[in-house]
Formats: C-alpha cells, structure tokens, sequence
C-alpha cells in the first residue's frame, strides 16, 4: 500500500507518505491470500489479487475499525456494504467501516 503512495504524482507523495510515517503496517499473513481468493471467488473484489481484495483483507483479518480510500466503485460502495458483510461473517472475520477521507473527517461530500 505504501506503493501506491510512493507511486503517486511526484510532487505529492512525499507528502502522502509523510502523513502515514508513524502508521504501523499490517504484516501479510499466509491466511490472507486465502481470504483474497474468497474475495474474488464471491465476486465482492475485482480479480486483481494486490489491489481492493488485498486492502480488505488486511483490514478485515487485522480488526481495522476503518478502512479509508477514494475507491467508491468496488470498496466505499454502499451498494456493496451487504455483500462485504455477508463474505466476512462467513469466513469469521470483522467488518471494518469503509469510508472516503471525507467521511472519516466528517466533511460534506
């Protein structure tokens, strides 16, 4: 994920990456290439194994309260919310909140 942030535009992932500095980063575990595939078996995640499903998971397997992104296609999706849900009970696992920064901060779209 941190790539993503270094892989942004050069005059603002210095910045992006500044401001997660002090994060702790969740470590990949061998479970979680499971739930990965569960992800894209049930069509909750597009196929793309290092992207979305990947960013669920670990927030899913790591008990993240939230997981923020701008990804409101396949992740900040109210329309996806059940079907998250429904995936990660069954596979005993918690379901964080998924909101946009905006949300998070309590700004107005």
């Amino acid at each position: 994920m941190l790539d993503e942030l270094a892989g942004g535009p050069l005059h603002r992932s210095a910045d992006w990456l500044a401001l997660v500095a002090g994060l702790p980063v969740l470590t990949v575990e061998s479970s979680i290439a499971v739930i990965v595939q569960t992800y894209i078996q049930h069509m909750v995640m597009p196929a793309d194994p290092a992207g979305d499903a990947l960013h669920l998971a670990l927030a899913s397997f790591h008990k993240c309260d939230f997981l923020v992104t701008w990804n409101c296609e396949h992740l900040a999706n109210a329309n996806k919310f059940g079907h998250i849900r429904r995936i990660n009970t069954m596979l005993g696992l918690f379901v964080p909140s998924i909101v946009t920064p905006l949300e998070l901060l309590g700004g107005k779209p």
